[in-house]
């Protein structure tokens, strides 16, 4: 059996621009307990979902450092041998959780006011709303700088730039509750901002359950793999293909390659040459650093395929 990755190490993109995420977190963190704080002394239920919203953002942004730390982790145990990596996926999955009970929460209570006019203070919400805005506008400037070199940051980076827009709505609200006097306006808005974070946690969910069921990775058919390494020259035959997502920019595949039995005085199959090209391959056109490829000849009883 042979191998077309290296586990050489060296410093990732993600862990390079650490600093950016462990700013950012302090930030979103802090403004997170201010807005919360308000939003309940205030009783403007758009400032808690919003707050709801920069939780979730701590929760992501907290996934991306601890990521960042566990990826250059060692392994004491001799039996993680894919490492840790996986924590960032459960990490998102617990974003998930938080961010459907923020929205079912705020559903409830938008329901519970259904015929009542709560008092709202409509110049706190703006004045947290608009710092909100400013809090979320100086992250964004500070994520953008890494997104482009990590997928962990720029996870980060639309985590935080979805977030603007739940600034924005709070600043909407309260300046409609102020010009109208109507409270309503602050439960509507609150609905919108839930709704919204529902839909991405269920986007988020739906990305979350695929690395965990090993799906193919997103915008990959595994035929077209199979396709691509049975045209390497000396391949007849590709079988027992797997290619799957370890965590966030880190995919993953295993694949038996057949060869041709030389005949006569024919020189025999380059195996080396072979795992080169496939390895070429699978990194060049599919984006797969880790590749684990086997090169057998036709008819080798070396090899039993699998049933699955």
């Amino acid at each position: 059996m042979s191998h077309g990755h290296s586990h050489g190490g060296g410093a990732s993109a993600a862990g390079a621009h650490r600093w950016r995420l462990q700013l950012a977190f302090g930030l979103v963190a802090t403004f997170f307990v201010v807005e919360l704080v308000v939003g309940l002394s205030s009783g403007s239920l758009a400032l808690i979902s919003d707050a709801g919203h920069m939780a979730a953002d701590v929760v992501a942004l907290g996934a991306a450092l601890v990521a960042t730390r566990i990826a250059t982790r060692k392994d004491t145990t001799g039996r993680r041998t894919f490492g840790s990596y996986r924590a960032e996926v459960f990490a998102s999955g617990l974003a998930v959780l938080l961010m459907l009970g923020v929205a079912v929460y705020i559903c409830i209570e938008a329901i519970g006011r259904i015929g009542a006019e709560p008092e709202v203070a409509s110049g706190p919400m703006l004045l947290v709303g608009a710092l909100g805005l400013v809090v979320n506008l100086v992250c964004i400037a500070l994520l953008r700088g890494g997104a482009g070199e990590s997928l962990n940051v720029k996870g980060a980076y639309l985590e935080v730039l979805a977030d603007t827009l739940g600034s924005v709505g709070v600043i909407a609200a309260a300046i409609l509750v102020g010009t109208t006097g109507q409270p309503w306006w602050d439960t509507v808005v609150a609905l919108a901002i839930a709704v919204f974070v529902a839909v991405r946690a269920v986007m988020l969910g739906r990305e979350v359950l695929a690395v965990l069921g090993q799906h193919a990775p997103a915008g990959m058919h595994p035929d077209e793999a199979e396709e691509a390494l049975s045209r390497i020259e000396g391949v007849i035959e590709v079988h027992d293909l797997h290619v799957w997502t370890l965590t966030s920019g880190m995919n993953v595949a295993t694949a038996h390659l057949v060869t041709a039995v030389a005949e006569g005085g024919a020189a025999p199959v380059d195996s080396g040459a072979i795992l080169a090209q496939a390895a070429a391959v699978m990194r060049e056109r599919f984006g797969i650093e880790h590749a684990t490829l086997q090169v057998e000849p036709a008819g080798s009883s070396a090899c039993a395929q699998t049933s699955w």
